[in-house]
């Protein structure tokens, strides 16, 4: 996701063509394990480093139960409370189809695991990615709302042919932001609390810059898909980050 040039030659689709059956009971013991491995790992790398939301999302949608969880299991708990549901993909999915599910409360999940030898490392995202570093902020009702707004503007974005823009709202937010919380450094983006690497990179390490976050900043400032960013934006706390997000509209967002 956010990888993906859209070029107005591509066909039109739908982004219920993307969907695939999660197949969960194909998943083998060994999948199972390596995500009870990741989970406990993430937990207690980070313990109360994960702003709280995160942490009262992973208790109310009840990640912690052993083996993969089932997409029907959370859609259960989930979209009674925030409208949001999740539905399974093969992979990454273009960047136009993926605002599109943001905008109407679906978020696409990957039906695979990594192995073993690639708990460090995957180039795309896997569902331990998408399930432990997504789905707990998503029961948070102002952050829900947020990435539903995101996906409008990605939307507005991409028919103006500047999709980069809100592709770094998003990924300076949802995926890599930091956060304080009563005074202290927190992780917010998914992104960073499904790494095990990056997650401590990005809240102790001397050799990157850490920014106040604002609309105006994200947009214009680039970011790194393959590797550690260079950079952070630290928002005064989590509703900073909806508030500023929310108040973004399509017109401001181009003008920038």
């Amino acid at each position: 996701m956010l990888q993906e040039t859209i070029t107005k030659e591509a066909p039109a689709r739908r982004w219920d063509d993307f969907l695939v059956p999660q197949c969960w009971e194909s998943f083998t013991a060994e999948d199972h394990s390596v995500w009870d491995l990741l989970f406990a790992r993430q937990v207690e790398l980070l313990g109360t480093r994960l702003v709280s939301e995160f942490l009262d999302g992973i208790d109310l949608l009840r990640l912690s139960h052993p083996g993969i969880p089932e997409v029907a299991e959370l859609n259960a708990v989930l979209e009674p409370r925030t409208g949001w549901r999740v539905v399974a993909v093969p992979g990454l999915v273009p960047d136009d189809i993926f605002f599109d599910m943001l905008s109407k409360r679906v978020f696409p999940v990957g039906n695979f695991i990594r192995t073993r030898e690639q708990l460090d490392y995957l180039e795309a995202p896997d569902c331990f990615h998408d399930l432990f570093g997504h789905i707990p902020m998503l029961a948070h009702h102002d952050f829900a709302e947020m990435v539903e707004h995101v996906g409008r503007l990605g939307l507005a974005a991409i028919a103006a042919g500047e999709g980069h823009r809100v592709a770094r709202i998003y990924w300076h937010s949802v995926e890599f932001g930091l956060a304080l919380e009563r005074g202290e450094l927190k992780i917010l983006g998914s992104g960073l609390a499904s790494s095990f690497g990056e997650a401590h990179f990005s809240l102790e390490s001397d050799e990157v810059e850490r920014l106040p976050f604002c609309v105006e900043r994200a947009v214009n400032t680039p970011y790194r898909h393959d590797a550690f960013q260079p950079r952070y934006l630290v928002s005064s706390s989590l509703e900073q980050t909806v508030a500023d997000v929310l108040a973004l509209t399509p017109e401001r967002l181009l003008a920038i």
